[in-house]
């Protein structure tokens, strides 16, 4: 069986006027966490998809990211580094939520990676 994906970020220089941008295009519902800024994204869709967070981007750069759901973020991140991949982000814990890591492509395409969603 393969690696479903899970989550979806998506970043900007104003993370709140991007939630307001996709909630009004979509339908979507964002709930800001106060303390962090995140805005986790309810796609409305009854279950059908993914969803997804939007956020103000920490380099001020865009940035469109998703998430893959792995039994083992180190092992992963190996394997995709010795097929030319590059680890951006060890392996980390969030707080009250998953385990998280990120690697970027050979094209240096930014991909997550999670345990246990």
């Amino acid at each position: 069986m393969g690696n479903p994906v899970v989550h979806f970020e998506i970043a900007g220089k104003d993370g709140p006027a991007l939630s307001k941008f996709y909630d009004s295009l979509f339908g979507w519902k964002t709930t800001t966490h106060e303390a962090s800024g995140y805005g986790m994204v309810d796609t409305a869709s009854d279950g059908q998809g993914i969803g997804g967070g939007v956020m103000t981007s920490p380099h001020g750069q865009p940035m469109t990211t998703f998430y893959v759901n792995v039994d083992d973020l180190g092992a992963a991140l190996k394997k995709a580094e010795s097929l030319g991949g590059k680890t951006v982000m060890e392996p980390m814990q969030v707080p009250d939520g998953p385990n998280i890591a990120m690697f970027s492509d050979p094209e240096g395409n930014m991909v997550g990676l999670v345990t246990g969603m």
